[in-house]
Parts: structure tokens; C-alpha cells; sequence
């Protein structure tokens, strides 16, 4: 039986110490003290950097204990995870210290101790890096994340961020049931065996996806399935999942098992042979095979979805990967910069058949191995792998984001990474593992509709690329207009100035200077002024739409030699201003969102268009192509026309035939002249019933027409 606690917390400043302040468990001691304070919320405006001042603080939580354990009951206060080097007192004696935020620290209790008391020490902060960013966390297994990117402010927040509570158990209590399984080349037989951690035996019942009983045992027992339902991501066929209950006299537990098997095999086409010498290596393998098909993966790369960590609960989690799972993705990459999620974001990922790609909280900073250092990451990555191993949704790790880069400079020699990849093989060797992303072969970027130095908007780079995965690649959009009034205070809304909360909101100065409002790019596209907010908001919303899908449909006609396309990035931790997100936070999809929604469909009509930007008189050409990502094969009639000025002009029929599963077929090219008209912008349109697409590119009207047009206006 579980109890929980209530908390109050306190700030020991400086100046003294504040009075004690409700306190929410799970949660942020920030936020606590943030709504204490009076402050607001973070997201308006600038309040976010009233909490710079908190940097130094210690803080304290405490709770009454009322728990006499009784009946042969032993009673054990648990914390699942404190954030981020703590001390735990009963009743004025310190009886733990620990750092790390995602290893579990237990304490057992007597019976008669009458408060807890949880001192959480200041953040960890490299006194001699050279900026006050993320370089303050090379040295601790804190998520760097909150020490400032260029879409999450800095804000370091701290606190009891996962569940608390005072846990009675009896001596048959199951400390642990863990359920490890092979399967048979062909897949026609699983066995299942268990590992228990009781004083007592354990008895073991095994139930089907149904929830019919198949096996009963104990944890000797090899249990043995015929013809096994295996777990597929979406798109892929059923995650199917199995479950097990565990009992003893006084105690049960249960838990799930998706029966799968999962590789990273070489790409299609990436074992080159260099002609004549010196000879180097092929690229790197990052094609996931999943029981023993290849699959194209489709996502976004997760952050975290608040700047609050120990607020997001199980709700938000759903509707957040529920929103995924209907855009027709099938993987996130859990971006190392923001940690580890919580069991239920693993237990929904599990359910809906998304895959998950785990990053170790190592990011952009080189992790200079000292004994120190190496050991809390030891420690916090054996409970990491402890926790994840056992989700079907986990498919993958990784060390950390962009390591192997010259503003890391790490190496497959640094002590950091030689450890995760020991530990993986030893706790989880089945699993595959890469040192860094991107690895040689991948992409990162780019994060613009054009790009200044190459030149190029989306639809060329994209077309001129040839990567074995695309892991990382954005087009900014502006929020919508309601939200960017919640945090731009009134006199700061429009015109749009390099200041204030416009900056502080990561339009100005997240990644060079005109980043991510881009009102460089804007005004390229811009064929009138842009002297209204909703004008540059919807011009930035047109961008990031046919961005996102001219690069997702390329990374797709790319394949087998591509197969992975995951842009940067799914959701945000608070509103920005601009960024590159789908979702705006906390819950509400951008037009972007439905546009991706609509490239990432297993089966669709799609066009290779070569550029963004035509002008009156050019031969515009496309290629057609029908996608097929699905396990079934397929084929369409894909009508082409093209609607300009209010007139739709039909170009071709092609009867695509058929597709295999997770196979492309090429079409023809269409090609129109086209003609000077009074208009902005054109759309060529692929009609396919269900697979029917459409894009929507910018027209520019001749000098002369331009003129005559002005002078009517």
C-alpha cells in the first residue's frame, strides 16, 4: 500500500530564509515558489527571467510522516526521482545524500520518524565555463537543456519530479519481475523467461493481447508461445503486447511484453566500393529492421513538453503522442538535451506503436571524463536502461546529441561515450546503439526555408542532399496570433523590433540574428508589404508548411538508401514566439502539423518540385511519384493540374500501376508554360482519391504586369 505526502517547500536565500509555501509533488520547486512570489506565468512576457535570481538558492521540502508500519509490514520511503543533488533528513538526521535525477533512492523508515525533509543543494554549474549556457552542464548528468537553447529560455528548475510517497511491504514484497524473451529466427516461437528480485516464491500468469490466459508459472518457468503476436509500429501492423501478472501471498505486480526484434542494418546501397585506392569505410548503418522487415521512420524529435518537468503527467503525454500517431508517424527521437520521460510516455509509446529512440542527457558539450563525472553517469545510466529495456517502443539508444561536431568535440574515444556503450551491451545488448547523432553518413539541418550561404530554399537543398537519415531538419513558423498576444505585451506587438519579449521569445538572436522570426526570408517571399502582424504570420505558416512537406516527401523518395526522416522538432516547453515546433505549447498543432499530416500518409501522390519560387513565363516541371510506406502494395490514377488566377488547367493522367509494400514508383515529369497573370501564388494539385495531394508555391508576375498593377492600385 501506498501513502502519499503532503509538501510544503521553503527557499534558503542569501538574505535568510522564506516562509514555508504549498509545494506539488510531483513537480518543480520553481513553480512553487514562482506562484509564492507572485511572478506569473513565464510564458507572458518577461517573467521568466524574474527566476535568474533563484539560481543559488538551496531549497528544502518537508512532509509530516504518519505511517506506523504494522502486521509483518516494513515500511520504505521511496522517491522515484529528485532533480538534482539532494539530501534526504528524518527528523533533523541526514540519512542519504545522492546526485542524479533519474536513479530511484529509497529509505527505509522505523515506524516512528515524524518528518522528512528533502534539502535540494543549487544547480551545478561549472564555475569556469566560459558562457553562461549549457557549457555550465558538461560535467553532470543534468539535462543541459534549461541552461538556455535557442527555444527554451534559461531557466533552471529543480525539485521532486517524480512520484513520492511511503510504500508498506510485507517480506514477500516483489521488489522486481522483469521479462526477457527470444524468438525464432522465422518468428513462429517466443520463449519467456522471468527474473524476480522476493524473499518468497513468486507465481507468474501470462495473458495474451486478449487478455486470455495462456501460461501460469513461476519465475523457473520458461514459458513457451506458438505462432507468437508480434509488436509492430503504427503503420507496420498491431503492437501487440502481452501481459503478465506477478503474485506472492501479500503483493502483486504486472507489466507488459511486445514480442519484437529489432536491428540497425546497413542502408540500402551504403556498402560502396571506392574505386581504386586508398579505401575508408562504408557510411554508418541507421536502418532500423524491425522483425525483419525494413521500415521507413517517420517522426519528430521530442523535447520536453515543459519547462516544468515534474508537472507533465500521463494526460499530456496522451494527447501529445495520440496527436503523432494520427500524423502517420511512427518514431520519435528523444532528444538527449532534455533527459528521460516518465514511465507513462513509454507506456503510451508501447500501446500506440511509436518507436522511441533514446538519447542519454548528453548534448552539445564536451564531457570531459573525470572520475566524478563517470561515476553519477554510470549510476544514472544503468537506472535509465533498467527502466527502459523492458518497452517494446524502445528501439534504440544513442549517447547524446551532436557529439562528434567541432563545438563538442567529442570522440568514440571519449571515456562518456566508451562507458554508455559498455553499459548498453551488458544491461541491454540486443538493443541496438550509436555513439552520437548525426554519425557519418546522416544529416542535421537544415533549420530555415532558405538557406543564405547555399543559396537554396528546402525543395533544392533537399533534392541536391543524399543521407542515409535526415534526424534533424526544420522550417521555422510564427505562433498564431492569440498566443503571441497571451506573451508580447501590447506595446512591444507590432512593428516587430529586436527587443523585449520578441527576443527573449526566440524570435531575435536563438540562432543567429534573425532567428527564428526569419523576417529576412519573409520579405524574399513577401509580394506586398508585410505590414501587419497576421500578414507576416501567415506568409511564416505558408513557409513551414510546404517546407516540411518538400522535405519529408524527398527523405521518402530518397528511400531504401534514406530511411529515416525526423524533423526538428515536435513540441515546445513554453509559447515561442517563432520556432520550428509542430505543436505550439502546451497542446495546440500549428498549420504545419496538418501539412506534415499529410506527407507523412503511408500511401500518396507526390511531386518532386525543383524549386519554391516561379516566375510568369518559366517551364514549370515536377516529377510524380506514388509513396508507399505501407505493408500492403498499391497503386493510384493521379490526375495533375495546376489552378492559377482562379483557373484550373489539367496537365496529365498516370496510371501509376502497382507499388510493393514500403516501395515508390516513379512517374512522369509534367511541364507548363506559365502564363503572366495578375496573381501571387499557384497550386498544383494531384488528384488520387485518398492518396491526392497539393502544394501551394509562390508566382511572380511580370516586371511589366507588376507595374500596371501598381499604377491601378
Amino acid at each position: 500500500m501506498k501513502y502519499t505526502l503532503t509538501w510544503q517547500a521553503r527557499a534558503i536565500r542569501p538574505d535568510g530564509e522564506s516562509a514555508w509555501f504549498p509545494a506539488q509533488v510531483p513537480g518543480n520547486v520553481q513553480r512553487d515558489y514562482g506562484a509564492y512570489m507572485g511572478w506569473g506565468d513565464i510564458s507572458v512576457g518577461e517573467n521568466v527571467t524574474l527566476f535568474r535570481q533563484t539560481e543559488g538558492y538551496t531549497w528544502e521540502y518537508r512532509a509530516a510522516l504518519d505511517c506506523a508500519a504494522g502486521n509483518g509490514e516494513n515500511a520504505v520511503l521511496v522517491f522515484e526521482g529528485v532533480d538534482y543533488r539532494f539530501d534526504v533528513l528524518l527528523d533533523g538526521m541526514t540519512v542519504c545524500e545522492h546526485e542524479g535525477m533519474f536513479s530511484r533512492v529509497e529509505v527505509p523508515l522505523c515506524g516512528d520518524e515524524r518528518e522528512v525533509v528533502v534539502r535540494i543543494h543549487p544547480h551545478p554549474i561549472r564555475e569556469d565555463a566560459p558562457f553562461e549556457d549549457r557549457q555550465q552542464a558538461d560535467q553532470c548528468v543534468k539535462p543541459p537543456v534549461c541552461y538556455e537553447w535557442d527555444w527554451h529560455p534559461r531557466m533552471l528548475v529543480s525539485g521532486i519530479w517524480q512520484e513520492a510517497y511511503v510504500e508498506m511491504r510485507h517480506e514477500d514484497y516483489i521488489r522486481r519481475c522483469e521479462a526477457f524473451y527470444t524468438l525464432s529466427e522465422d518468428f513462429s516461437r517466443a520463449e519467456i523467461r522471468f527474473e524476480t528480485d522476493c524473499s518468497a516464491p513468486v507465481s507468474i500468469t501470462l495473458f495474451d493481447p486478449d487478455g486470455n490466459v495462456i501460461a501460469a508459472g513461476d519465475s523457473r518457468t520458461v514459458f513457451k508461445v506458438e505462432n507468437p503476436r508480434l509488436w509492430w509500429c503504427h503503420g507496420q501492423g498491431e503492437p501487440a503486447l502481452y501481459t503478465y501478472v506477478a503474485r506472492t501471498a501479500h503483493h502483486e505486480t504486472r507489466g507488459q511484453i511486445g514480442l519484437r526484434r529489432v536491428r540497425l542494418i546497413m542502408n540500402e546501397g551504403g556498402w560502396v566500393e571506392p574505386i581504386g585506392f586508398p579505401k575508408g569505410r562504408s557510411v554508418a548503418p541507421i536502418q532500423l529492421e524491425l522483425n525483419g522487415r525494413r521500415v521507413f521512420a517517420k517522426g519528430s524529435n521530442w523535447v520536453n513538453p515543459d519547462i516544468y518537468n515534474g508537472v507533465i503527467d500521463a494526460a499530456r503525454y496522451e494527447a501529445l503522442i495520440t496527436l503523432a500517431k494520427d500524423a502517420n508517424m511512427n518514431i520519435f527521437r528523444c532528444w538527449g538535451g532534455s533527459g528521460v520521460n516518465k514511465k507513462a510516455f513509454y507506456d503510451l509509446c508501447d500501446r500506440m506503436g511509436i518507436m522511441v529512440w533514446v538519447e542519454f542527457p548528453l548534448s552539445c558539450n564536451n564531457y570531459v571524463g573525470t572520475e566524478h563525472y563517470l561515476a553519477v553517469l554510470e549510476q544514472e545510466a544503468a537506472a535509465i536502461l533498467h527502466d527502459l529495456r523492458s518497452h517494446a517502443c524502445v528501439v534504440m539508444y544513442c549517447g547524446g546529441n551532436e557529439l562528434f561536431n567541432n563545438w563538442s568535440l567529442m570522440t568514440d574515444q571519449s571515456l562518456a561515450l566508451r562507458l554508455l556503450n559498455k553499459l548498453c551491451y551488458d544491461l541491454d545488448r540486443d538493443r541496438p546503439f550509436i555513439m552520437t547523432s548525426p554519425i557519418f553518413g546522416m544529416g542535421h539541418g537544415g533549420y530555415t526555408f532558405y538557406d543564405p550561404d547555399a543559396k537554396k530554399d528546402v525543395f533544392t537543398l533537399f533534392q541536391s542532399s543524399h543521407c542515409t537519415a535526415y534526424t534533424e531538419f526544420g522550417v521555422p513558423g510564427v505562433t498564431n496570433i492569440e498566443d503571441i498576444r497571451r506573451i508580447i505585451p501590447d506595446d512591444e506587438l507590432f512593428p516587430i523590433r529586436d527587443m523585449g519579449s520578441w527576443r527573449l521569445h526566440h524570435a531575435f538572436g536563438a540562432w543567429g540574428a534573425a532567428r527564428w522570426l526569419c523576417m529576412d526570408v519573409l520579405e524574399m517571399y513577401a509580394q506586398e508589404p508585410l505590414d501587419t502582424l497576421k500578414k507576416v504570420i501567415d506568409l511564416s505558416n505558408w513557409l513551414q508548411c510546404e517546407g516540411y512537406k518538400a522535405i519529408f516527401e524527398e527523405a521518402r523518395r530518397q528511400a531504401p538508401y534514406c530511411s529515416m526522416a525526423i524533423n526538428w522538432c515536435y513540441c515546445e516547453p513554453w509559447i515561442t514566439a517563432a520556432g520550428n515546433s509542430l505543436i505550439t505549447y502546451p497542446i495546440k498543432p500549428k498549420p504545419a502539423y496538418y501539412a506534415v499530416k499529410a506527407s507523412l500518409r503511408p500511401v500518396l501522390a507526390s511531386a518532386r518540385i525543383p524549386k519554391f519560387d516561379w516566375h510568369a513565363g518559366e517551364c514549370f516541371h515536377a516529377e510524380l511519384w506514388l509513396l508507399n510506406d505501407s505493408p500492403e502494395a498499391a497503386k493510384a490514377r493521379i490526375m495533375a493540374s495546376i489552378l492559377l488566377d482562379g483557373v484550373e488547367y489539367p496537365l496529365l493522367a498516370w496510371e501509376s500501376g502497382e507499388a510493393a509494400a514500403n516501395t515508390n514508383r516513379i512517374g512522369p515529369t509534367v511541364n507548363w508554360i506559365l502564363p503572366d497573370v495578375d496573381a501571387a501564388e499557384f497550386t498544383l494539385r494531384l488528384e488520387a482519391g485518398a492518396y491526392s495531394s497539393e502544394y501551394r508555391l509562390c508566382y511572380r508576375r511580370s516586371e511589366a504586369r507588376r507595374e500596371t498593377r501598381q499604377m491601378n492600385v
